[in-house]
């Protein structure tokens, strides 16, 4: 039975890869403790696991496949734990070591990007699979980090010529235009989100020779009309504050030998009153076209820290909440037909940046 107490153990033979489980302070244990609901403890170079059966051959799992990695020269530390252990419970037939064959190698000095869920998995096969790839979904499920990651991976093995980030350049509720400076200068507030995520996967040295030879650019929205992109790796991040007319402008810059992933959080969208949203028509209309994929996230695959989850939920009920009256009250103006597609009421909210 699943729910009857079992214990299991696992002997360590490497005292390096015994000292990688157990510090500092014993966090990643800990970790594997809470995510799996398991007792886990260490005595000499065993660590003993007890608990519900389920829960014991989970942890059981998990400790087995980080000992094999780190023996490898792999590294595991605390901040995979959540996530790996969530997908390992959803497909038992998994396992750490098939997680990472979906790792993203975007340098030789840099550890692989790692997708941490089944939906981001699906999400990086998708962009290898399509010229073009919808990433919906909450601030933090790594829709944009894991775009950047293929990006940067693309251009580095010479699969692409250039690598192009835009955004739309949407105040999130406050107003930037007494900046001082050019428009280079006043639109750099809304990109640095993309110059820091490029950074975190590239050199700062790599990254600026890529940009002086106009390999990497970084650009406003607007930018992009009257282009063709050829043999480039285009991301449009932010696209819930791109316009229904903007979208259209954008998906039809796609050029010969290119792709284009588009990134956004309809529940964050910063557009004014009365302006017809891009992303979700475009979801609408282009779903089901052969070499485009949708791939949607939920708050179960948010990968920052852990008490954002609650805060995407907390604010998807007080949405949820916000909607019904509205819905109610459209019913009645419409004497009591059923309502449309009524969203709940835009009010600002905080910007996502990169996972």
């Amino acid at each position: 039975m699943s729910g009857a107490r079992q214990n299991a153990e696992l002997e360590v033979h490497d005292t390096a890869v015994l000292m990688s489980l157990t510090t500092p302070n014993g966090r990643l244990l800990e970790e594997v403790a809470r995510c799996a609901r398991a007792q886990v403890d260490f005595r000499g170079n065993k660590i003993l696991v007890s608990g519900e059966g389920a829960n014991v051959e989970l942890a059981r799992r998990f400790l087995a496949d980080a000992v094999e990695l780190l023996s490898k020269g792999v590294p595991v530390g605390p901040q995979d734990v959540a996530s790996a252990i969530r997908s390992l419970r959803d497909d038992p037939g998994s396992s750490l070591t098939s997680l990472l064959e979906d790792g993203i190698m975007v340098g030789a000095r840099r550890r692989a990007v790692v997708p941490k869920s089944r939906a981001q998995r699906d999400y990086v096969r998708c962009i290898r699979d399509s010229d073009l790839t919808f990433g919906i979904g909450p601030a933090g499920t790594g829709k944009t980090y894991l775009a950047m990651a293929m990006a940067a991976s693309a251009l580095t093995q010479r699969q692409v010529k250039r690598v192009i980030l835009t955004r739309p350049a949407v105040e999130a509720g406050e107003r930037l235009g007494f900046l001082p400076g050019d428009l280079a200068e006043k639109v750099s507030p809304y990109l640095r989100p993309l110059y820091d995520a490029l950074n975190d996967m590239l050199e700062f040295d790599k990254v600026e020779q890529l940009r002086e030879r106009g390999q990497i650019e970084v650009a406003p929205l607007a930018f992009m009309r009257g282009r063709t992109l050829n043999n480039a790796f285009v991301i449009l991040d932010e696209a819930q504050n791109a316009t229904s007319e903007q979208m259209r402008m954008f998906l039809t810059r796609l050029g010969f030998g290119s792709k284009a992933v588009v990134t956004g959080d309809v529940t964050q969208t910063d557009l004014p009153p009365g302006a017809r949203p891009g992303l979700k028509e475009a979801e609408e209309l282009l779903s089901g076209i052969e070499g485009i994929s949708c791939c949607r996230f939920t708050d179960a695959d948010v990968v920052r820290h852990p008490l954002v989850q609650k805060i995407v939920v907390a604010y998807e009920r007080s949405d949820q909440r916000r909607a019904q009256p509205r819905a109610r009250r459209a019913s009645e103006a419409r004497g009591g037909a059923e309502p449309a597609d009524v969203a709940p009421a835009s009010e600002p909210e905080a910007d996502e940046g990169s996972a």
